[in-house]
């Protein structure tokens, strides 16, 4: 079983709204990714929420949700409480798949390409890989979860993709390039 943590902590300072609930193509982002996850077989979903929770509740309520109260920290403790919430719920989960939620076009053949690289090789992280970068969606086997589990602050798990370069698979995902951080941003996905 494959572990599916979306990371909707953030406070979307730079958009000057929670960008979560920005809509495209007739629902929001949060929403989007949900969706993605939810359409991935043998998969658990997590989704950790902190700045704004009482606003983002998705739909369907039987969604895990956990809310991180350091989301302030940074992307590393929202990692690290959505590991720990997985573990909870699902002990002996073998991988776990990290989300954003504003990447748009992050959708359920996505995730199921990582997972089968994963199944079908001996590596042990399947990257995104976009503009000469490796990112989110990523997915790490469970020898990585107590490393993920030790992240804080602003560190995400890009920090392990630098450290175990030889373990990474890099999946091609061009329009993963593609988030939603300011306005402009958003305004640009809305007339593409």
């Amino acid at each position: 079983m494959t572990g599916i943590v979306i990371l909707a902590a953030g406070s979307s300072s730079r958009m000057g709204q929670p960008k979560q609930l920005l809509i495209y193509k007739q629902t929001t982002l949060l929403q989007r990714a949900i969706n993605a996850a939810i359409g991935t077989p043998d998969s658990c979903l997590v989704v950790v929420l902190g700045a704004n929770h009482q606003l983002l509740m998705p739909e369907p309520a039987m969604l895990i949700v956990e809310y991180n109260p350091d989301w302030q920290q940074g992307m590393g403790a929202s990692i690290s409480a959505g590991i720990k919430r997985l573990l909870a719920e699902k002990p002996t989960v073998q991988n776990v798949l990290l989300m954003l939620c504003d990447q748009p076009f992050a959708d359920t053949a996505l995730l199921q390409k990582l997972i089968n690289a994963k199944q079908n090789s001996n590596n042990k992280i399947i990257a995104s890989a976009y503009e000469n970068t490796l990112g989110a969606p990523v997915l790490f086997d469970r020898s990585y979860f107590n490393e993920l589990l030790a992240l804080q602050g602003q560190e995400g798990a890009k920090k392990l993709l630098i450290k175990y370069s030889n373990e990474v698979i890099a999946m091609p995902f061009n329009k993963g390039a593609i988030d939603i951080d300011t306005p402009e941003d958003y305004e640009r996905l809305l007339n593409s």
